[in-house]
């Protein structure tokens, strides 16, 4: 089984070369979906979490992603709190899904998709590291439309992401969309078949 890491920075076309390498027969985690679920009432991070940033954060017991968002994404003390209490669950679940996935499929091509992975050295966790990238005006114009943000807003967010010339450098394979579609999935169909012969 091959470890694979599939990251990029906002709106550069993650999640589309994600399915796509599904659709090419790999397998894929979203991380996002596993902080959703250590973050849930019932998940193992929720207590510490709600311990450490206060009932405020809380809608229902619930805890509101939007609202914890607005206090760690300005202030890097509290996000490395918050990654401090949230990673090491969903670093756990990821490894029980590497877990079964091997014991499904021993010559798998396993995937975790995740924005920061570069940031946060996960991506030393994983033997392939995966990189999306799109022009920069490209990038702003997308992440404004899906996020229904302002351009103030989209580029405040990139500004706490690496430049894409710091993630280049742990890459092992580059997929560029800011082309067609068909290009892009010509692009994750090349990358596929390379990592599908490392997983041998």
């Amino acid at each position: 089984m091959l470890r694979v890491g599939l990251t990029g920075g906002l709106a550069t076309g993650k999640s589309f070369v994600g399915r796509a390498l599904v659709e090419m027969g790999c397998h894929l985690l979203q991380a996002d979906h596993v902080g959703h679920a250590v973050l849930a009432p019932d998940g193992e991070a929720y207590t510490a979490v709600v311990a450490a940033f206060g009932p405020e954060i809380l809608d229902h017991q619930v805890i509101n992603r939007k609202r914890l968002g607005e206090i760690v994404f300005r202030d890097p003390a509290q996000l490395a709190r918050l990654n401090a209490l949230v990673h090491p669950a969903v670093f756990a679940r990821q490894e029980a899904w590497f877990a079964e996935v091997r014991k499904q499929d021993p010559q798998a091509v396993a995937i975790v998709e995740a924005a920061i992975m570069v940031e946060t050295g996960s991506y030393l966790r994983y033997e392939k590291l995966v990189l999306t990238v799109c022009r920069a005006d490209l990038q702003l114009d997308r992440a404004m439309a899906r996020d229904r943000l302002t351009e103030a807003q989209v580029r405040e967010r990139l500004a706490r992401q690496l430049p894409e010339s710091g993630k280049r450098r742990h890459a092992h394979y580059v997929i560029d969309t800011s082309g067609t579609p068909e290009d892009t999935l010509e692009q994750t169909a090349q990358v596929c078949a390379q990592l599908k012969r490392s997983a041998l």
